[in-house]
């Protein structure tokens, strides 16, 4: 199936009333991973790759093209999104090698900052044809905007958006980034508020600090783009360590990666069910009877 770009994914949630899940790409296992387990639900996926994971492999073409050569081979539509990006010349790059869209991060800078420097990433984008997404933020803090205690203040992202010319905005409502549990509190009548206020698709960052409740009432209430990454590698290195302590003479490393790539594949099925519920609620991949994830 050919690749589709993100805008296109994620219009379609809107107008279904669902959400556009992304999933973080570390290695070629993760992408094939992803890919697998949306066939299986027979979701479209948006692959992430973040600026972190670009420093790790040392550049971007490597992972992205990897990215784009598994989604050309999908039986599901896919895409290839950069995410949490701060330099610019990493942009161009994504631009070159036909990456679908950009999270442009400067959500550190102060306001009127973020403003300038998202705004001209937005217009080489979309002369590109590129969709982009940003976020605002706060001076300080690892964790920026999705710090826990910061709030998007719905006044201010509507303004924001008018200025940048962004096609959907990462707003704070209670998840912060690398969470082990799924305990986030969301605050929920601050998305309604949000919703209501900015014209542009909302996404939340920090997802995998949110239980499976709390990630459909996030998306019943105006959340679009839910990104997941931590709790995909929990699962991944879960498996691995399973294995590895399974079978202590193993040395192939196809068999432990591939015991990982198979516990991601069935995880973002699952989750797919529930980010895309049926009329009767999250389909046969969503929760388990016993509650359990």
């Amino acid at each position: 199936m050919p690749l589709i770009g993100t805008g296109e994914t994620v219009a379609a949630a809107v107008a279904a009333g669902h959400a556009a899940a992304a999933f973080n790409v570390i290695q070629l296992e993760h992408a094939e991973a992803i890919i697998a387990g949306a066939e299986a639900a027979g979701a479209p996926v948006i692959l992430q790759i973040s600026e972190n994971a670009v420093r790790y492999h040392g550049a971007l073409a490597p992972l992205a093209r990897a990215a784009l050569a598994a989604g050309e081979r999908a039986g599901t539509a896919v895409s290839v999104h950069l995410d949490h990006v701060t330099e610019p010349a990493l942009v161009e790059e994504a631009l070159h090698l036909g990456v679908h869209s950009v999270m442009f991060d400067a959500s550190t800078l102060g306001y009127a900052e973020n403003v300038k420097a998202t705004a001209e990433v937005v217009a080489r984008c979309h002369d590109a044809g590129v969709w982009v997404e940003a976020e605002l933020g706060e001076v300080g803090g690892k964790d920026g905007v999705h710090a826990p205690g910061v709030r998007t203040d719905p006044a201010e992202a509507a303004a924001y958006t008018a200025a940048t010319g962004v096609d959907a905005l990462a707003v704070a409502v209670g998840t912060s980034h690398a969470m082990l549990t799924r305990d986030a509190a969301l605050d929920h009548a601050l998305i309604a508020a949000l919703r209501e206020a900015v014209p542009v698709p909302l996404v939340l960052h920090g997802s995998s600090g949110v239980s499976d409740d709390g990630l459909t009432e996030a998306v019943r209430h105006g959340m679009t783009k839910i990104n997941i990454s931590t709790h995909l590698n929990n699962a991944f290195t879960t498996a691995v360590r399973d294995h590895l302590a399974a079978h202590p003479a193993v040395v192939d490393p196809r068999k432990y990666l591939g015991a990982g790539r198979h516990a991601v594949a069935t995880e973002v099925t699952r989750l797919l069910g529930i980010l895309r519920p049926g009329p009767d609620g999250p389909g046969p991949n969503g929760p388990r009877p016993d509650g359990t994830d």
